[in-house]
């Protein structure tokens, strides 16, 4: 139990010891109440903003607690990939680290309370409710499996790397500031990184977990269901940018004419 030392969170060191004396539905039980757990910060969480924050609308809060998660998220998934280890390229199909469970617990948590308020407020497509659902599932497995977490944590961490851009987009609109270089710059970022990291390193990615003998077939299916969502997502956002091409490439005839008549 070397990892035991990487983990800040001592309830989910508590978490991975009892995993060795425990039976297997014994430690689902405590993975279980942990999400619960978590589960309720975070709906704790958008209450408290609907309180403190009662003029924005409910998706105004939701959208503040999808931001924090993000955050939060790729933080710890970058820590796990990239300090904490093992690298997930080489390394596919390893136990289960305490950090593994950590951050895989804490996103479940807010998975089930996104997918409970999308349903509830009726306010997502099914591609989105399909991320959702995958996403909430192979989280599930992974924990059940008790092993592939750093794959997890990867797609995790790929998944949510763009979101704080998705969600400063929304925010932009919303306060009438879209419409600028600022609004510009975000799509811009926003594409590059989604097309960078689901794309090209999510299919690499893919490509190892296929390939490497260690992960189960399920976990791998699961990759390719991901991988091929991303490429759902990716029409969309390619139909995203030649809407805002030809909408720049007006504004700039507009801008030329006007130039030319003041001329």
């Amino acid at each position: 139990m070397q990892y035991i030392r990487f983990a800040p969170w001592k309830t989910f060191v508590f978490l991975q010891k009892s995993t060795y004396k425990s039976s297997p539905w014994e430690t689902m039980l405590l993975l279980v109440g942990f999400t619960l757990l978590c589960f309720c910060c975070w709906a704790s969480f958008y209450f408290i903003l609907c309180f403190f924050n009662a003029h924005r609308s409910d998706e105004w809060n939701c959208r503040l607690v999808t931001l924090v998660h993000g955050m939060v998220a790729v933080c710890i998934t970058a820590y796990i990939g990239y300090v904490d280890g093992p690298w997930p390229f080489s390394e596919p199909g390893t136990k289960n680290t305490p950090l593994q469970i950590s951050a895989l617990v804490i996103s479940l948590g807010y998975f089930i309370f996104d997918m409970a308020w999308c349903l509830y407020f009726r306010t997502e497509g099914r591609v989105m409710l399909a991320h959702h659902t995958m996403t909430i599932l192979g989280i599930i497995i992974t924990l059940w499996l008790g092993e592939s977490g750093i794959e997890s944590c990867a797609v995790l961490f790929g998944s949510e790397i763009t979101n704080p851009l998705l969600q400063t987009r929304w925010f932009l609109k919303q306060t009438g500031r879209y419409e600028t270089p600022l609004g510009d710059a975000v799509d811009v970022l926003f594409v590059l990184l989604f097309v960078v990291m689901r794309i090209f390193v999510g299919g690499t990615m893919l490509y190892c977990e296929l390939i490497s003998p260690k992960p189960l077939f399920l976990i791998k299916c699961g990759g390719v269901a991901m991988y091929a969502l991303s490429w759902a997502f990716m029409v969309d956002i390619v139909g995203f940018v030649i809407r805002r091409g030809k909408r720049w490439h007006q504004e700039r005839d507009q801008r030329l004419k006007v130039a030319a008549k003041k001329h």
